[in-house]
């Protein structure tokens, strides 16, 4: 009995999940967290059965995945669990992100940084599984997104047939696509554990947006029973939408095997990629377009390098930091709305419009919180 209590392993578990000190007030809205990592999880199993009958190669991959929707046992189950599950799982890492903006966890900057660093493996893991299935929308995606590696100055053709592995996207490509999506996730898991870490090293945010060692309460039973209970309902949501609409979320035309003669008509990413799409095809440039691609995620950065106290933060205190938070949350909706419409006018104009309010509102934001944190520690 003195050994089980006092082993290391025992002591960690209680320490980070049964008497971590969490905050009283705590809402659904940092439920998030826990929901991706339990869609973490779904994903990962659902990806190594998925590998065990996936073949990677050029002349097969496709054929691959229609042996596993036809011929393996609940095959269809799977690779429809695993497809609804990336979309899951972007929904909820936005809502996360969206939380920790408003509420101001930007402050924690370690705890905001490597989340960050997960948000971009994320998008790169996302990417590659999209071509795995080798259709006519996977093969022309992974044709226009690494050719944008052609606008490196100087470099940037060397770099795009080192990464094709030849002169055009072929075999070599979807090989090593297809061994890096498998290795991304455990990166990623990696990652998470260290996200966890810094989150019990610093602590929550809660929706006052103010630290305080007061009012705390031990995680388990209060939090652990509420997250028991969110889970169950997100299961049986879940299901529901992938057992009635998760072909829904599969393009019709990457059904079709990919043909590098035949161009599709309308070529986009998945939904949670088309707001920086449309950033990306509204600036004329080919160079500008890429860096506003970066730019568009990697400006995440900026609200931990401007944010400097931990007494006051977030969104909730000012009328106006809700005005542009809201503003920003519906920019973002319009710029998605506008990834997925024809590259046409008068698209493309309103597209480069709200590309520009995108990058003004950040800056906006991050100075409005800059000067209510001065105004607040020197009145």
């Amino acid at each position: 009995m003195y050994f089980r209590k006092h082993h290391p392993l025992v002591k960690i578990l209680n320490s980070s999940l049964i008497d971590l000190p969490t905050p009283a007030n705590l809402s659904v809205n940092w439920n998030y967290g826990s929901l991706l990592g339990l869609v973490l999880i779904i994903q990962l199993v659902t990806g190594i059965v998925l590998a065990i009958r996936f073949s990677g190669h050029s002349s097969l991959s496709f054929d691959s995945v229609i042996l596993i929707y036809q011929d393996a046992n609940y095959g269809w189950f799977i690779r429809l669990l695993h497809s609804t599950g990336a979309s899951f799982f972007f929904v909820f890492l936005y809502l996360h992100i969206g939380r920790g903006l408003y509420y101001g966890s930007y402050v924690y900057q370690e705890l905001w940084n490597i989340g960050v660093v997960i948000y971009l493996l994320l998008i790169g893991t996302a990417f590659l599984g999209y071509v795995l299935p080798w259709g006519q929308i996977s093969y022309w995606a992974a044709t226009v997104i690494t050719n944008l590696l052609s606008a490196i100055p100087l470099v940037g053709t060397v770099v795009v047939e080192w990464v094709w592995g030849g002169f055009a996207v072929s075999n070599p490509t979807l090989t090593r696509f297809f061994a890096i999506h498998y290795l991304l996730p455990f990166v990623i898991l990696g990652l998470v554990v260290l996200h966890l870490f810094f989150l019990h090293l610093n602590g929550r945010s809660n929706p006052l947006g103010i630290s305080s060692n007061t009012n705390k309460v031990s995680f388990h039973y209060y939090y652990s029973v509420k997250d028991l209970y969110v889970f169950i309902v997100f299961l049986f949501v879940f299901l529901f939408v992938t057992l009635n609409y998760g072909y829904n979320l599969i393009d019709a035309e990457n059904w079709i095997p990919a043909n590098s003669l035949v161009t599709p008509a309308h070529i986009q990413p998945e939904w949670y990629f088309l707001f920086a799409y449309a950033i990306l095809r509204s600036i004329p440039n080919k160079l500008g377009g890429v860096i506003g691609l970066l730019c568009a995620v990697l400006v995440l950065f900026l609200f931990s390098v401007y944010s400097n106290t931990l007494l006051f933060r977030g969104f909730n205190f000012s009328p106006i930091a809700r005005l542009l938070f809201w503003s920003f949350i519906s920019n973002f909706i319009l710029l998605t709305w506008l990834g997925a419409c024809p590259a046409e006018s008068p698209y493309n104009e309103v597209a480069l419009i709200c590309t520009f309010i995108y990058f003004i509102l950040v800056f906006i934001i991050i100075r409005w919180n800059h000067y209510i944190t001065y105004t607040y520690l020197n009145r």
